[in-house]
C-alpha cells in the first residue's frame, strides 16, 4: 500500500476514534443529567429555592445540569462526601479547632468570555482590585484561609457559564449566593404543647346557656399504651403519630352535646385523610324535643392546597318526642325513634385568610347527600362567600372587608321534618327568630324542602387594638316547600352590630346585632336583637 493509502487508513482509524469518544461523553452526560433537559428539576423544590438557583422549566433549561451541579452553592456540590472539585470537605469555620479535611479552594478571577478554557480574567474589568482579607488561623496554628471571589468556582469544577449557549454567551454565578457572606447557624426548637383542655360558659340567641369542657390533642398515637406510671405523668402516652383526638362535652339549658372524634391526616402514609366522630345530640325546639345518637365516617383529599373533596357516611337513630301539638301530620309521623343513613360527596375551594372573620378570599363548597334505608331523598347544598379587602393600616392592622355570602339548599320530596330546611336566627338570616322562617302547618313551623340565603356585609374597625369592630350588614332568604321563590315573602333585614374580640375567649369573636326587617312573610316571627358568643357565621 502506498503512503497516500495509509496516511488515509490512519486518518480514518482516528475519526473513528473520536467519534466513538465524542458518543461516549455525550451518552455519559445525558445518563447523568438523568434526561431533564426539558424537566423540572426533581426533587429540588423542597429547597424552597435556597441555593438561589432557578426553579422552572424555562430557567433550567438554560442552564446545563452538569455545571449546575458542580456550581458553588448547589446543594448537589458535594456528592458522595467530596466536593464537586474532587478535594476532601474540610470545615469552613477557622474557628474550629478540629480541621478533617483540606479546605475547598476557589479559583480566582472575573468572568472572561475571551477565556473558554476558564472563563475567567485575571483581574477585575472593571478595574478594581478584588480584596479578600484572610480569616484568622486555625487554633493550633497553620495557614488561614482567604474568603472566595464572588465569581469564583471550585478548581477543578465545571464551567461556570454553559457552553452549549455559544463561546460569547456569559452566565455569572448565582448572584443570591455569595460564599463570603455565608454563615452558620443553630437552631435550637422545643417541641410545642400540642394537648389543651378547656371549659368555658356561653350564650348565645338560638340556644341559651350552655357550658363547654374539652379536651383536645393534636400529636394523638393510638398505638403507643403506656408502659408505666412515668409514661403517662411525662405525656409520652397516646402521644407522637400526628393524629387528632378530641372529647367535647356541651350541657345547656336547651343544647346538649356529647361528642368524641379521632381523626388521621395521612391514612396509611397517603394524602387520604380519615375523620371518625361519634356523637349524643339532645335538643329542645319550640314545637319538638329532638334527640340524635350516631356516628359519623369521613374520607378527605386535598387536590391543591385550597381545593379538598371528601366522602361521609352518617348513620343516626333520630328521636323525636314531646310534640307541643298533636294536629299536625308532618310532625305526628316523626314522632318516634326513625334510623338515617346518608352518603355525602363535597368538594371545597378555600382562600380564606382565616376561618373566623376573614379579611380576603373566597370559599365555595358543593354538597351532594343521597338517604338510603328508612328514608330515600336526595339533598343538594351550595356555599359561596367572598370577601374584600378595602383598606388596612401599614402594619396590616385596621383591615376594613366587605363580604358577600350565598348560599341555596334543595332536598328530594320524601325528606322528613327533621331533616326539611329552616331560616331565622343569627347563623341564618339576622332579624327574626330562630327557625321561624317558612312554611308553617297549623301553628307548627314544618321548614321546607328548599332554602336561599345571602348576606353582604361591611366591617371596620373601631379600636386601635382591632378589639372592636363595626359591621353594617343587610340579609336576605327565605324557605320554601318548593324551588318557586314567592318574592312578597322574601325576608329581608338591614342592620348592624359589634363585633367584640376578647383573647381568652380564642379567635371567634362576641357578636351583637340590630337587624330590622322591611320585608317578611305574614308568618315570619321578628327578633330585632340577636348576640351570639364565638359568632361564626
Amino acid at each position: 500500500m502506498d503512503r497516500s493509502g495509509q496516511l488515509l487508513n490512519i486518518t480514518l482509524a482516528l475519526g473513528f476514534i473520536a467519534c466513538v469518544c465524542t458518543s461516549w461523553t455525550t451518552v455519559s452526560a445525558q445518563t447523568m443529567s438523568g434526561g431533564y433537559g426539558q424537566q423540572q428539576m426533581p426533587g429540588w423544590e423542597s429547597q424552597n429555592n435556597a441555593s438561589g438557583y432557578p426553579q422552572s422549566t424555562q430557567n433550567w433549561d438554560s442552564y446545563g445540569r452538569s455545571a449546575y451541579q458542580a456550581s458553588p452553592g448547589n446543594p448537589n456540590q458535594y456528592r458522595n462526601g467530596m466536593p464537586a472539585s474532587g478535594a476532601p470537605i474540610g470545615t469552613v469555620d477557622p474557628y474550629q479547632q478540629q480541621y478533617p479535611g483540606q479546605q475547598v479552594q476557589y479559583q480566582q478571577g472575573f468572568p472572561s468570555p475571551d477565556n473558554p478554557e476558564t472563563g475567567m480574567y485575571n483581574v477585575d474589568p472593571s478595574g478594581n482590585p478584588y480584596d479578600s482579607p484572610p480569616l484568622p488561623a486555625p487554633v493550633g496554628g497553620g495557614p488561614g484561609y482567604a474568603y472566595p471571589p464572588v465569581n469564583g468556582r471550585p478548581l477543578g469544577g465545571a464551567r461556570i457559564y454553559d457552553p452549549p449557549l455559544g463561546p460569547d454567551a456569559i452566565i455569572t454565578p448565582n448572584p443570591y449566593y455569595d460564599p463570603g457572606r455565608t454563615a452558620d447557624l443553630t437552631i435550637r426548637a422545643e417541641e410545642a404543647q400540642t394537648g389543651r383542655f378547656q371549659f368555658g360558659v356561653g350564650i348565645n340567641s338560638d340556644a341559651g346557656v350552655n357550658g363547654s369542657i374539652v379536651i383536645d390533642e393534636r400529636n394523638f398515637d393510638w398505638r403507643r399504651f403506656p408502659t408505666s406510671v412515668d409514661d403517662i405523668w411525662n405525656g409520652r402516652a397516646w402521644r407522637g403519630a400526628g393524629q387528632g383526638f378530641r372529647i367535647e362535652a356541651m350541657p345547656g339549658s336547651q343544647v346538649q352535646r356529647y361528642m368524641v372524634s379521632f381523626s388521621e391526616p395521612y391514612l396509611f402514609n397517603t394524602r387520604v385523610s380519615m375523620n371518625m366522630s361519634g356523637y349524643l345530640f339532645n335538643r329542645i325546639y319550640r314545637d319538638w324535643d329532638e334527640q340524635r345518637i350516631g356516628g359519623r365516617l369521613g374520607l378527605g383529599y386535598r387536590l391543591t392546597p385550597d381545593l379538598s373533596t371528601a366522602v361521609s357516611l352518617r348513620m343516626e337513630d333520630v328521636g323525636i318526642s314531646d310534640p307541643r301539638v298533636n294536629n299536625v301530620q308532618e310532625l305526628n309521623e316523626a314522632v318516634g325513634h326513625h334510623d338515617l343513613y346518608t352518603a355525602s360527596w363535597s368538594i371545597t375551594h378555600d382562600t380564606r385568610d382565616m376561618a373566623f372573620s376573614p379579611t380576603e378570599g373566597h370559599l365555595f363548597e358543593i354538597n351532594l347527600e343521597q338517604a338510603f334505608g328508612e328514608y330515600d331523598y336526595s339533598r343538594a347544598e351550595v356555599d359561596f362567600r367572598q370577601y374584600f379587602l378595602l383598606g388596612e393600616r401599614p402594619d396590616g392592622s385596621g383591615r376594613h372587608t366587605l363580604g358577600f355570602s350565598t348560599r341555596a339548599g334543595f332536598s328530594g320530596a320524601e325528606t322528613p321534618i327533621f331533616e326539611n330546611f329552616y331560616a331565622g336566627g343569627f347563623s341564618t338570616l339576622r332579624g327574626f327568630d330562630f327557625r321561624r322562617v317558612g312554611p308553617k302547618s297549623g301553628d307548627v313551623y314544618v321548614g321546607g324542602p328548599f332554602r336561599v340565603l345571602g348576606s353582604v356585609e361591611y366591617m371596620f374597625p373601631i379600636t386601635a387594638d382591632d378589639m372592636v369592630k363595626g359591621v353594617i350588614f343587610t340579609d336576605v332568604g327565605a324557605v320554601e316547600e318548593s324551588t318557586k321563590i314567592v318574592w312578597d315573602d322574601f325576608d329581608v333585614a338591614p342592620g348592624f352590630g359589634l363585633r367584640i374580640s376578647v383573647p381568652a375567649l380564642g379567635q371567634a369573636p362576641i357578636a351583637l346585632d340590630f337587624a330590622f326587617p322591611v320585608n317578611r312573610a305574614d308568618t315570619d316571627q321578628t327578633q330585632v336583637f340577636s348576640f351570639f358568643v364565638g359568632a361564626a357565621r
